[in-house]
């Protein structure tokens, strides 16, 4: 499942590619859902390519019913291109893949990608490579569930430790307590 802006950051080019890699795995359903300006073309070029039995479309959804749809997926899926600044940032979509559990695929560089492997959550195949990204794809498709159920939670438990919202006012609490005493 991608979920999230369906935009030229995203890099749909190299989603597309790997969807088209993988077309004898008729069982490989790729979910997306979200909105943005390149979704026309998205859904064009699924059509073209002779993905679209496999290719599903869902729309913008309501955040209150995200939770609903990531509990439906077996993988959650997150792309950007390979551009330094996106290197330096941890997409949104990651932090909320690791809170719902799921284990995830991040076809990212920099920070995202970092992240993904620290919490142990997923695999990380280059950004902008349909090759990896088909073969990440491929090696989730073939684990068990357990070891996919692994990678969630470990996802989870590392949301909770590094983004979980309580856990983040506490820590700036703590940061300004400790800048307050400093310059008393």
């Amino acid at each position: 499942m991608f979920a999230g802006n369906i935009g030229v950051a995203q890099d749909f080019g190299t989603i597309l590619d790997a969807a088209e890699k993988l077309k004898p795995y008729t069982d490989i359903h790729w979910l997306i859902v979200g909105d943005g300006r390149m979704l026309p073309w998205v859904k064009e070029q699924a059509e073209k390519r002779g993905v679209v039995g496999t290719f599903h479309f869902l729309g913008r959804q309501p955040m209150e019913s995200m939770p609903h749809y990531f509990s439906a997926a077996d993988v959650m899926l997150a792309t950007l291109k390979k551009e330094p600044i996106f290197s330096l940032t941890i997409p949104a979509k990651v932090q909320s893949y690791l809170a719902c559990g799921k284990p995830l695929i991040a076809a990212l560089e920099g920070e995202g990608a970092r992240i993904v492997r620290e919490a142990g959550a997923g695999l990380t195949p280059s950004a902008e490579n349909s090759e990896e990204l088909a073969g990440a794809i491929l090696e989730m498709y073939r684990m068990g569930d357990a070891e996919r159920q692994a990678m969630g939670e470990r996802g989870r438990k590392y949301f909770e430790a590094h983004f979980e919202r309580h856990m983040l006012l506490e820590r700036l609490e703590g940061w300004f307590s400790e800048l307050i005493n400093k310059t008393i």
